[in-house]
């Protein structure tokens, strides 16, 4: 099947680990350009390394993205260098655990502009190469948007933010035939939840937990699955009438009957 992607550029924020790194895989298979945007780590390395070694049509724009500034900075460079973007995939963030209780507003602040505030600063900036390209937003949010999980005040929020601001910007870019649309996973195994369950007592017990909750396989859903899930809401050609969608990607753990675990 053909996603028509082939040369398109495609904008990954966070694009090289965890769920990230699988969506810039599977837009790299379909024959498009990507551009990781984001923090050098050494995950972020490993997989450029990679990349380069395999002659990939991939390059990374190093950016602090809770700096808006750098946010525009680094999207007028994306252009200069590589051209017009076609995707926009806002993917960048973390769990940081600012509660209520535990946290405080200026933490509560600061998760919003690791969490959020960026989605906005890099749809915004990107706004007149996607009109050329009459191109695809995908935001990634989170189950936390929909079922709360405790002490995570300030990401749960930017997490629903994101879901409303698929809806406003879909029907926003109407006009423009921009698509805007989220796919929301559960429990997926990157090397962030791999590092919060390492934190824990006993890990393996607390993995059979929490995978024995998800009703479908019992497993937990892999990046390649939320990447599928990305990269088709990407395609101009398998979804070009879809637009303002929540798509949940996670075996069934938000919706279906607790009594089937």
């Amino acid at each position: 099947m053909d996603l028509g992607l082939k040369d398109k550029l495609i904008v990954v924020t966070g694009g090289g680990a965890g769920i990230g790194a699988g969506i810039s895989r599977a837009c790299l298979a379909e024959g498009a350009r990507v551009v990781v945007l984001g923090r050098p780590s050494q995950n972020v390395q490993d997989f450029m390394a990679e990349m380069r070694a395999a002659s990939a049509a991939c390059e990374l724009v190093e950016a602090h993205l809770e700096d808006t500034e750098r946010c525009r900075h680094a999207i007028a460079e994306i252009e200069q260098r590589f051209g017009d973007i076609y995707g926009l995939v806002n993917n960048a963030g973390v769990n940081d655990g600012v509660g209520l209780e535990s946290g405080s507003v200026e933490r509560f602040l600061e998760s919003l502009q690791k969490n959020l505030v960026h989605y906005y600063a890099l749809a915004h900036y990107a706004l007149p190469s996607l009109k050329r390209t009459q191109g695809s937003i995908v935001n990634i949010s989170s189950k936390v948007a929909l079922t709360g999980q405790g002490n995570t005040s300030g990401y749960a929020a930017s997490k629903g933010a994101q879901l409303a601001l698929t809806r406003e910007w879909a029907a926003e870019l109407l006009p423009h035939n921009i698509r805007v649309n989220a796919v929301l996973p559960a429990e997926v195994m990157t090397p962030l939840y791999r590092r919060w369950l390492d934190t824990l007592g006993d890990p393996e017990d607390r993995l059979r937990q929490i995978t024995s909750k998800i009703p479908l396989g019992h497993r937990m859903t892999t990046s390649a699955e939320i990447a599928a899930a990305t990269v088709f809401l990407l395609s101009p050609t398998q979804s070009g009438h879809t637009t303002g969608q929540h798509l949940i990607v996670d075996g069934g753990y938000v919706h279906l009957d607790r009594a089937l675990t």
